[in-house]
Formats: structure tokens, C-alpha cells, sequence
């Protein structure tokens, strides 16, 4: 299915996004360091709290949901019917994950995850939301212009490919489910789960290929 051809010059919107990450950046910076003078906020906790969420929680978890609902078909039904459930019987759960629902792409139609309002994204799955997510050209641009946002990332589909937007409120989040690569046929679930990017979840980007992932490790 075709549509109205969007095609136009997107670099002003990467600069003047950069500009505005790095002034909020040092915004953040220096509210943090008058909280932390005042006593409001203790700068290790707020460390360990942001280690867990890249690092230990991160998008690794949903790595994991993806990869299981590649492998096992129960699962994957579960997951489809609810997210919230099936993703919640592998411990990932809390704040920011209440309400989930997976989609999941195909060859005829590819999905995609923004937050027009703010930055609502389901943290117990793909931890911090990356600044690109929050950033005021990706919001407005992936709902007028997704096959071109993707395109900035690299990701070329058929024009054939219907593209669907999801918009993730206070109440839903969404989990996108990608297609799983050619030639992993007899791969483990944790090997699989290699292949699942953060952004592949968001639906920005393809997951990767065996080669890719081969060449990367």
C-alpha cells in the first residue's frame, strides 16, 4: 500500500534536536546539583537507580520476551492476548509497565511506537526511554512522516508494507514485536535474544541478522 510521497530534507531537524538535548542536558545537570547541595536528592542512590534501569533492567528484559515468544507459540498467543500477563511471568513488572500490549510486525505491515504528548514508554522492559524518544522532531515527524523516521534510522521497507503508529499513553504502552531473522532456525532462546535491539522493540529499526550480529560479537 502506497501513500503520499513525504520525502523531504530532514537535516535541520537532527541539528536543532542536538541543540536542544544538549541545553536540557545541562539543565538536568545543574537542577541536579542544586538538589543534591540542598540535600533533597542523594547523587548514589540516583546512580544505582539509573545503573539499574540501563544496565540491569534495560532493554536486555524485553530481549527476552521477544525471544521467548519467537520460540514458544503458547507464549507468543499469550503475549498477543496479554501483554501485561505473559511478559509479567518472566519478573518483569512496575511502574511504567501496568498496561502493556504487544504488536507484532510482518511482512505486510511494520509498527511503530512514539509518545506524542511526552515520553510515555514501558521501562520494566526497555529501561530508559533514549533522548531521541523524548525529542520533540521524533514525536511530531513519526506520525506524519513515519516511513521517513525510519528511513533516518536506516530501516527501508517495501512500499508495500503498511506502517501502523502507536501512540503510548499514561495508561498503554506498547511493546513491539519484531520478525524473527531468516537462518535462526535452531538458534536458543538466548542466543535469539542477541539479535533484539531496544530499537527494534520501538520498531525504529529491524532486528538484526545472524551475519550482523556474528560480525558485531
Amino acid at each position: 500500500m502506497t501513500g503520499p510521497d513525504h520525502s523531504h530534507d530532514h537535516s535541520h531537524d537532527h541539528s536543532h534536536d542536538h541543540s536542544e538535548l544538549g541545553e536540557m542536558d545541562l539543565r538536568v545537570r545543574a537542577l541536579e546539583s542544586v538538589l543534591t547541595q540542598k540535600g533533597y536528592i542523594d547523587p548514589a542512590a540516583l546512580d544505582a537507580l539509573i545503573d539499574t534501569y540501563q544496565t540491569r533492567i534495560g532493554p536486555r528484559n524485553g530481549a527476552r520476551v521477544v525471544a521467548r515468544a519467537w520460540v514458544d507459540q503458547s507464549f507468543h498467543d499469550w503475549l498477543m492476548a496479554d501483554a501485561t500477563a505473559a511478559i509479567a511471568s518472566l519478573g518483569y513488572t512496575g511502574r511504567q509497565g501496568e498496561h502493556m500490549v504487544a504488536v507484532e510486525n510482518t511482512n505486510d505491515r511494520h509498527h511503530m511506537v512514539v509518545c506524542t504528548l511526552c515520553s510515555c514508554y514501558p521501562w520494566p522492559v526497555l529501561g530508559l526511554p533514549p533522548t531521541w524518544y523524548k525529542s520533540a522532531p521524533y514525536r511530531s515527524r513519526a506520525v506524519k512522516d513515519p516511513r521517513g523516521v525510519l528511513a533516518d534510522f536506516g530501516t527501508v521497507l517495501p512500499e508495500t508494507t503498511r506502517i501502523r503508529v502507536w501512540d503510548s499513553t499514561a495508561e498503554v504502552r506498547y511493546l513491539v514485536i519484531p520478525q524473527r531473522p531468516a537462518g535462526t532456525e535452531g538458534w536458543s532462546e538466548d542466543d535469539l535474544a542477541t539479535l533484539v535491539s531496544r530499537d527494534s522493540m520501538i520498531g525504529t529499526r529491524l532486528a538484526d541478522s545472524p551475519t550482523a550480529a556474528r560480525s558485531t560479537a
